[in-house]
C-alpha cells in the first residue's frame, strides 16, 4: 500500500503513524499537523493516540532501537546481566540514546519469545538466547557498520509435543485449500452447525462458543460485515500464535475465510501485534498467494462469495487483546475497551456486525471444516472437546509449544516438558491461576482448569516475591487508565506489595489485598482490570506461610521512615 496516496482514512491512522516513524525513527509535530489536516481530526486527538501506544515515539531515537524484554521469564534467564551488557557496550542507559545517535535502549513487556529468553527486538527484528558475550558481538557488529540482518535470529518454533495419544489437530501437515474446498460445498448455516457440533470455544482465554458467536453475527442485520483476527497475544508467557503464524499462515487465512463465508462478511483484518512485525512479510506473501490462486478476492472458487483481507499493525498495548479495545485501535483510536452496550457481533468494527477471534481459534475452525467435527470430537474429554496449544516456559528442560488433548493432568504436562522441583506454576498467564504441588493431579479442561495458553513454571529456588513484583509492574504499566479501579487499584496493590516485601505490613493488611481484588473484579471496565489481581490473591492463598513470615504483629507509625519516603518521592519527581 502506498500510504502517501491513500492517507485519507481514519481507520488507517496506525499505519500512517508507523509510516512516519519508520522514515525518521519518531513522529514529529509537522507529521501530526499534516495528518490532522488530511484526516480532518484534531492534532490533540492524534497526540492522544500516539501517547497511548508503547512503541510510538515523539522524540528522535537512534539508528538502532533496542527493546529488551523484561518479563519474569527473562528475569529468570539473565535479564539483569543483559541489561548491564547493553548499557556497557552501547555507552548509554535505558530510556536514552547514546552520544553518537546510534543506539536507543528501552525495556518492554513480553515479546512472545519466552521459550528463548533473554530476548530483545532490534528495530523490531528478534535476537534470542542472549548472553553478555552475544550482546558484545551484536553491538560491535552494528557499530562497525555491519548489516543488521546478519546478527538477528530466526526464532525457533520449539514444537515439543503433538498429542501422541492420537493424531494432532493443529500441528499436522497443512494441505493448501482443503478447508475452503470442503467449506464451499456447504451452505453457511451448515458451516456454522459444523463448528457448533465440534464444541470449539475461543482460544484466547474467554472460551466463548465459536459457533454461537458466528451464528449471532450471521443473524445480525447489515450488508457489510467483518472478520477480525486478534493476533495481539500479549499475555506474558504466551507465544503459541507466533508459532502458528510462522508455521501455518495459510491455515489462519483459511480459518478467516471460513468465518467470512459463514457470517456473510466480505472484508477481514489481521491485527498483528507490533512485537511480531518480523512475521508480517510472511503473512503478506501468503495473502498475495491466496489471491493469486483464487481463494481470496472476488467469486472465490467460482461462487458468489467475495472476501478481501488486509493487515493492521498494532503499536504496543496489552489492553488491545480485549476485543473491543482492539476494535477501537483498528478505527484509529486509543485502544480503550468500549462500554458493553452492544456486542461486536451486533455493532463491532465501524459499528458493523463483526466476529473477533484469535489465531488459534481460526486455525482450529479451518481444521474442523477440513477434518470434520466428528474427528475433532474424538479428542478431549466428555465436556471439553478437541486439543489446546500450550506455551510452556520457565524452569523446565523443554520450553516450547505443546498440543495437548483436553484432560491431561498437570503432572503429565510437567513430565512432558521436563520440569523438576516445581514449586509454583502461573497457569494461563498472570491473569490466570497459581498452581502448586497440591494441584498436580488436576486436569486441564473446562471441568477443572481452563488455560488460554501461557504456562510459566518456577522451581523452589525462585523468590515468589520476584514473580509477584514483576506481574504487578506489568499490570500497572499496561492499564489503559480509563477506569479508576484498575488505574489506581493496581498501583495501590503494587505499593502494598513493596511494603510486604520489606516486612512493613500486618497480616490483616496482606489479606486486605484480596478484598481490593474483588473491587477491581466487580467494577473494572474490561478483563484486564477484572483479572489483574488474580496472581496476588491466589499466591496469598497458596503460600500463606511465606506471607505470614513477612507479616508484622504490631504496626507503629515510623515518622522518620515516612519522611524519608516522602523526600525520596520528591527527589525522584
Amino acid at each position: 500500500m502506498n500510504l502517501e496516496e491513500t492517507r485519507n482514512e481514519r481507520t488507517q491512522l496506525l499505519n500512517y503513524l508507523w509510516d512516519f516513524q519508520k522514515q525518521k525513527g519518531y513522529i514529529n509535530t509537522s507529521d501530526i499537523n499534516k495528518l490532522s489536516k488530511e484526516l480532518g481530526i484534531s492534532w490533540i486527538e492524534i497526540e492522544g493516540v500516539i501517547s497511548f501506544y508503547h512503541f510510538f515515539k515523539r522524540k528522535p531515537t537512534g539508528k538502532y532501537t533496542i527493546y529488551l524484554n523484561n518479563s519474569i521469564i527473562s528475569e529468570l534467564k539473565g535479564f539483569h546481566k543483559i541489561k548491564e551488557a547493553l548499557e556497557k557496550y552501547t555507552d548509554t542507559t535505558f530510556g536514552k540514546t547514546d552520544a553518537t545517535g546510534t543506539f536507543t535502549l528501552f525495556e518492554t513487556a513480553c515479546i512472545g519469545l519466552s521459550d528463548q529468553e533473554p530476548a530483545a527486538l532490534i528495530n523490531f527484528k528478534p535476537v534470542t538466547n542472549l548472553s553478555p558475550e552475544k550482546v558484545k558481538k551484536i553491538i560491535e557488529h552494528l557499530k562497525s557498520g555491519g548489516n543488521i540482518d546478519d546478527i538477528v535470529d530466526i526464532p525457533t518454533d520449539n514444537i515439543r509435543y503433538k498429542n501422541d495419544k492420537g493424531e494432532a489437530v493443529l500441528l499436522r501437515e497443512h494441505k493448501e485449500g482443503d478447508a475452503i474446498i470442503k467449506m464451499i460445498k456447504k451452505r453457511p448455516e451448515q458451516v456454522i452447525e459444523e463448528i457448533k457440533e465440534s464444541g470449539l470455544t475461543g482460544r484466547g482465554g474467554a472460551f466463548f462458543p465459536t459457533g454461537l458467536k458466528w451464528e449471532f453475527a450471521k443473524q445480525a442485520q447489515g450488508l457489510q460485515k467483518y472478520v477480525i483476527c486478534n493476533a495481539d497475544e500479549g499475555e506474558p508467557g504466551t507465544f503459541k500464535d507466533r508459532v502458528l503464524i510462522n508455521q501455518y499462515p495459510g491455515l489462519l487465512i483459511e480459518g478467516m475465510i471460513t468465518g467470512a463465508y459463514a457470517i456473510g462478511a466480505s472484508k477481514g483484518i489481521i491485527y498483528l501485534r507490533a512485537e511480531y512485525r518480523y512475521l508480517r512479510e510472511k503473512l503478506e506473501k501468503t495473502i498475495r498467494h491466496y489471491y493469486n490462486i483464487g481463494l481470496l478476492g472476488q467469486n472465490i472458487l467460482g461462487k458468489q462469495f467475495d472476501f478481501d483481507l488486509s493487515i493492521m499493525q498494532g503499536a504496543g498495548a496489552y489492553v488491545c487483546g480485549e476485543e473491543t479495545a482492539l476494535l477501537e485501535s483498528l478505527e484509529g483510536k486509543r485502544g480503550g475497551p468500549r462500554t458493553k452496550v452492544f456486542f461486536p457481533v451486533e455493532k463491532g468494527y465501524l459499528e458493523k456486525p463483526t466476529i473477533v477471534n484469535n489465531v488459534e481459534t481460526f486455525c482450529s475452525a479451518a481444521r474442523i471444516i477440513e477434518l470434520g467435527s466428528e474427528f475433532y470430537n474424538s479428542k478431549g474429554t466428555a465436556k471439553t472437546k478437541g486439543t489446546k496449544l500450550l506455551s510452556i516456559s520457565g524452569d523446565c528442560e523443554k520450553p516450547g509449544i505443546y498440543e495437548i488433548e483436553w484432560g491431561m493432568t498437570i503432572k503429565e504436562m510437567l513430565d512432558l516438558c521436563g520440569a523438576t522441583d516445581t514449586n509454583y506454576i502461573q497457569f494461563s498467564g498472570p491473569s490466570g491461576t497459581v498452581l502448586t504441588k497440591s494441584d498436580f493431579n488436576r486436569i486441564i479442561a473446562s471441568e477443572d482448569l481452563i488455560c488460554g495458553g501461557s504456562v510459566m513454571i518456577f522451581n523452589s529456588k525462585t523468590d515468589i516475591f520476584d514473580i509477584l513484583t514483576n506481574f504487578s509492574n506489568f499490570f500497572i504499566g499496561e492499564s489503559c487508565g480509563l477506569c479508576t479501579p484498575c488505574r489506581a487499584g493496581n498501583y495501590l496493590i503494587g505499593e502494598r506489595l513493596k511494603c510486604i516485601k520489606k516486612g512493613q505490613s500486618t497480616w490483616e493488611e496482606i489479606e486486605e489485598i484480596k478484598s481490593w481484588g474483588k473491587v477491581l473484579k466487580d467494577t473494572s471496565r474490561c478483563g484486564l482490570g477484572k483479572t489483574s489481581t488474580n496472581f496476588i490473591s491466589d499466591a496469598i492463598d497458596k503460600f500463606p506461610e511465606i506471607f505470614k513470615k513477612k507479616a508484622i504483629k504490631n504496626k507503629e507509625f515510623d515518622l522518620k521512615a515516612a519522611l524519608n519516603d516522602y523526600y525520596d518521592t520528591v527527589k525522584n519527581n
